[in-house]
């Protein structure tokens, strides 16, 4: 028989799991999430749901993501594909872990003039170990009608915390 160890889970991915028996409880965690990380504050975003291997995050087509034709600004969808890989990185390694993100790939498929959701997801979350590990974390950006406006790549440097 073996017995499996379950990973200790990291503060952000706790911290949502008991904001989710309040009202409004992903609208705080997002504004929490904003107050750390300043920049994303620039695109108005929402967390919908947040697990291992999945980050779904929605914001609006306002003026300050629109660009000079009038669509959702590149770098905008960057951010939203930036902040759904990290946040998704975060609850699926262990605590024990620490990320940073080292690379990302871009491809703008199309133009979105609508409000915008990013998914990140893994098909299979690997073990981490001691030594220090890339992960891919695909994430699509998607318009209000669902169709992929943006694929975006990022790879992940994973790596134990020092004692």
């Amino acid at each position: 028989m073996t017995t499996s160890t379950i990973a200790p889970i990291g503060a952000n991915l706790r911290i949502w799991n008991k904001l989710q028996r309040l009202p409004f409880g992903n609208w705080i965690f997002t504004r929490a999430l904003c107050l750390k990380a300043p920049y994303f504050r620039t695109i108005h975003p929402l967390v919908h749901e947040l697990r291992p291997g999945l980050c779904r995050v929605s914001a609006p087509n306002r003026r300050g993501v629109r660009n000079h034709l009038g669509t959702y600004h590149a770098i905008a969808s960057c951010n939203m594909a930036e902040l759904a890989g990290g946040l998704m990185t975060d609850a699926t390694i262990p605590s024990t872990h620490r990320w940073i993100p080292i690379g990302m790939t871009v491809e703008y498929k199309a133009k979105a003039t609508t409000a915008v959701n990013a998914t990140a997801r893994l098909d299979s979350i690997p073990e981490f170990g001691d030594e220090p590990t890339e992960l891919v974390v695909p994430v699509d950006v998607r318009d209000a009608d669902g169709n992929t406006f943006v694929s975006a790549r990022i790879t992940m440097k994973v790596s134990k915390k020092s004692r």
